[in-house]
């Protein structure tokens, strides 16, 4: 043989154990296809005094979460951002939701985290549980039922869920599809993503925002936030996209208020989404609203928050994500609204449309504002707090978006 084919052999062999290797790392890591976040919600630390969040102690935490894609395989993040100690999960379920706390019978399935059906989360940490095969449906219902045996302190949560929380009686109710229950509360506690396998790859838009995009003032339990409008209308587009909604009530770019500011979270909240490929930033109106109403003040300026959009925008592109600005909606008549303060969201919306700096906009602004007094958000889609839209505002604001921008 010569050296020259003897080379050739070593060549072809080496290949061949690459593609093996990396074939079997593949099937190893999903052999059901993509994993990609049907839903999400950034989590949040506890208020010293907050009466809805004492903690748990022996009870069963059912929350209810409405997906955007659907999938053959299903997993979930807990996390234990924010406290400085270790979190036991005694059992963790999952099943479909049919109407308040109940399941649909035959529909649940135990979680599980590196086979073990409990799991300690350590302070500060987050756990991924292990797939499970479930037929899980886009623009469905999900009931993930926690046993806490506690007491676990005050929890990292998401506060305004716009959603029911089901909090038990005493004891483990996790795999009943019936649960006694003791009180309710919106808020989600510990929960922070669902994940879902799909046959091929499918991305995620992460929607980053404030109280707006979390949907503040519409209807509990609807899915009357913009980004479940989104997801209508990419799945009737039959563009299969997931939308993760990433919004905080009184979120801020530069300063920490409730949540992380936006700066802080953009790693966690955005960049850890699993199938992210596209994000939208809906941020600065409570920064430039709390510039004198904060205790104490926190003044910004319009160029100071232009410079924190754009440090998203360059963290976005670093890892190779598309990133949309979206213009702050008006707010005349809300309680810190001043026109020193609109003259800095006017500036910040010039630079989202005209600076050249995101892929594309997304004019929120427009697609609420009265014609006639610009200033202010036009009667049919306001809440009554002029801040915030109404359920036919947001249903607005979802169609004013271009869809085509996801598609480039």
């Amino acid at each position: 043989m010569s050296r020259r084919h003897s080379g050739r052999i070593v060549v072809a062999f080496f290949a061949c154990a690459a593609l093996l290797a990396t074939g079997l790392a593949g099937a190893a890591k999903n052999p059901a296809g993509n994993w990609v976040s049907t839903w999400g919600s950034s989590p949040v630390a506890p208020l010293p005094a907050n009466t809805t969040n004492p903690g748990f102690t022996n009870q069963t935490v059912r929350m209810i979460v409405h997906t955007s894609v659907g999938g053959s395989q299903v997993r979930v993040r807990l996390s234990n951002a924010f406290s400085t100690d270790p979190l036991p999960i005694g059992a963790a379920h999952i099943a479909l939701r049919t109407k308040d706390s109940a399941t649909v019978p035959g529909s649940d399935h135990a979680l599980t985290f590196a086979g073990s059906g409990s799991v300690a989360i350590p302070p500060g940490a987050l756990v991924l549980s292990d797939p499970v095969a479930v037929s899980v449906p886009a623009m469905g219902d999900l009931a993930v039922s926690l046993f806490l045996p506690g007491p676990t302190g005050q929890a990292t949560w998401h506060p305004a869920a716009h959603e029911t929380t089901y909090v038990s009686k005493p004891g483990d109710f996790t795999a009943q599809a019936e649960m006694p229950v003791d009180h309710t509360v919106a808020s989600w506690f510990y929960l922070t993503d669902v994940e879902v396998a799909t046959p091929k790859r499918t991305l995620a838009i992460v929607a980053l925002g404030d109280s707006i995009t979390d949907g503040t003032a519409s209807v509990t339990g609807a899915n009357h936030r913009w980004p479940n409008f989104l997801s209508q209308r990419l799945a009737q587009g039959r563009m299969n996209l997931a939308v993760v909604d990433q919004g905080i009530g009184g979120n801020r770019v530069l300063h920490d208020l409730t949540g992380p500011n936006a700066l802080a979270r953009f790693d966690r909240d955005v960049l850890a989404q699993t199938g992210v490929g596209y994000v939208t930033v809906l941020l600065g109106i409570n920064d430039i609203g709390r510039s004198t109403t904060g205790t104490p003040p926190q003044p910004v300026t319009a160029d100071e928050l232009i410079a924190g959009h754009k440090q998203l925008i360059e963290r976005a592109h670093e890892a190779g994500l598309k990133i949309f600005g979206c213009t702050l909606t008006p707010y005349e008549g809300a309680s810190y609204f001043s026109a020193e303060g609109e003259t800095k969201r006017e500036a910040l919306n010039e630079f989202i449309r005209h600076g050249g700096a995101y892929d594309g906009e997304i004019d929120f602004d427009a697609a609420t504002r009265d014609p006639n007094h610009p200033t202010k958000f036009l009667a049919l889609y306001d809440s009554g707090d002029h801040l915030h839209p109404n359920d036919a505002g947001y249903q607005a604001m979802a169609n004013a978006i271009d869809l085509s921008l996801f598609k480039k």
